[in-house]
């Protein structure tokens, strides 16, 4: 498709949608808890989708209307033997978390998903399920889809992570909410928490000690209220857009703070932009509020440690703020960029560099020379829909067309991507 470009400045408000992580954990809670469980403002893209239809096919009541989803559930116990494979999409997070859910159920399933999720690593989170007790197989040693479990009762065990990884945490911890005695599972680095919180909001009881994090098995989970705030690594995109594009002064409403997933606003604040942050005082489990972005004179920046997961999902569009900023930014520590839809190190230099960016890829990450000006030409999100909202980001500050090839991978997270941007563009 032909992307819009050469924008005289982007002005007004965008709501962004749900928060894609807590969007599938809510459905996956409400679905193992007892008792009916509302989900408001939730996400209806194609990855949170592919949650809610496998696990209808795991014998789960869930009706879904506009932007809010009524569970009806019976507890792990009321989960049935699917009749037919779990087919979970493009989504990473469905499959490797229902793999700690589907781990310790009495009955047999198979998991698969579309020709990127067979080419996604899964031992990371089988081989600790076998720790457990899991009888878990699966193309070479459980490494690739098709994945198939035979579930079981599991002994609750301590998992020191190899990688900081959320998916694998809130997959052991779900298996430690049905093993034997105590599971703990001692992080990297501090990833996002919202497994642990929503534990606590479907009334069970998990333990975090620095970068300990433990839970009881045998919990009985309760169904109730959850309101998904909204998205900022969809946010990040617009945040982006704000600060590189000349007149532009963008708020963006009810995005999610988790102290986990903010590191996009402490990279904006170390570039120098010009960023407002108004929280609400709302006693929320997940806490959000406004941001305030305006055009800004960005410098370069290193970004490494212990904010790398705190931004995982961002990096595509922070390499494309970068461009646009004085100076050089490095960006390492990394690794995990390569294993996620596509290798975003290498698709990310490959698709800017088409654009004329200054950019080159290392071992953990990326190194970027700014100002760059932002020529035409063809581009491809390769299926992945960060990549091609940071393409699309990257046309509004071109002076020449860009056209984006499987640009409909950006319904996986942002269905309205488009439409908003659009809204914003200044008359």
């Amino acid at each position: 498709m032909k992307l819009v470009h050469d924008i005289p400045g982007l002005k007004g408000n965008v709501q962004v949608p749900g928060d894609k992580s807590i969007s599938h954990r809510s459905i996956m809670f409400g679905a193992i808890a007892t008792g009916e469980t509302k989900v408001t403002n939730f996400l209806q893209g194609d990855d949170c989708l592919s949650t809610i239809s496998c696990f209808r096919k795991l014998g789960v009541q869930i009706d879904l209307q506009e932007d809010q989803v009524v569970i009806k559930g019976s507890g792990l116990a009321g989960l049935k033997e699917p009749e037919d494979i779990l087919h979970v999409g493009n989504s990473g997070t469905t499959i490797r978390l229902m793999m700690g859910i589907l781990a310790g159920r009495d009955f047999h399933s198979v998991l698969i998903g579309d020709e990127s999720i067979s080419k996604r690593p899964m031992t990371r989170v089988t081989k600790p399920l076998q720790q457990f007790g899991a009888s878990i197989q699966g193309r070479k040693n459980a490494e690739f889809t098709p994945i198939s479990l035979k579930g079981g009762p599991l002994q609750g065990t301590t998992y020191e992570m190899p990688i900081a990884s959320a998916q694998v945490k809130s997959a052991l911890l779900f298996a430690g909410l049905q093993a034997e005695g105590t599971t703990t599972i001692i992080e990297q680095a501090r990833t996002r928490d919202h497994t642990e919180k929503m534990i606590k909001a479907f009334g069970g009881k998990v333990e975090v000690d620095g970068l300990k994090v433990s839970v009881q098995g045998g919990q009985e989970l309760k169904g109730t209220t959850v309101h998904v705030p909204g998205d900022i690594s969809s946010a990040a995109f617009f945040l982006a857009a704000g600060a590189i594009v000349p007149n532009s002064k963008i708020t963006l409403k009810n995005v999610g703070l988790n102290p986990t997933r903010t590191g996009m606003i402490d990279v904006l604040s170390a570039m120098g932009a010009n960023l407002q942050v108004a929280p609400y005082e709302n006693g929320q489990a997940e806490p959000a509020g406004d941001l305030t972005i305006q055009t800004s004179a960005l410098k370069g920046t290193v970004i490494d440690g212990e904010l790398i997961p705190r931004l995982i999902d961002e990096i595509p569009i922070i390499a494309l703020l970068a461009s646009q900023a004085e100076g050089q930014t490095i960006i390492k520590d990394a690794e995990e960029l390569k294993v996620k839809e596509t290798n975003r190190i290498d698709t990310v230099v490959n698709e800017l560099r088409k654009l004329g960016v200054k950019i080159t890829a290392t071992d953990d990450g990326m190194v970027i020379d700014g100002k760059s000006a932002i020529s035409g030409g063809k581009v491809s999100s390769h299926g992945d829909h960060r990549i091609g909202m940071m393409l699309a980001i990257a046309a509004v500050i071109s002076k020449e067309e860009i056209q984006l090839e499987e640009a409909e991978a950006i319904s996986v997270s942002y269905p309205n991507f488009f439409e908003h941007l659009q809204s914003l563009i200044a008359e």
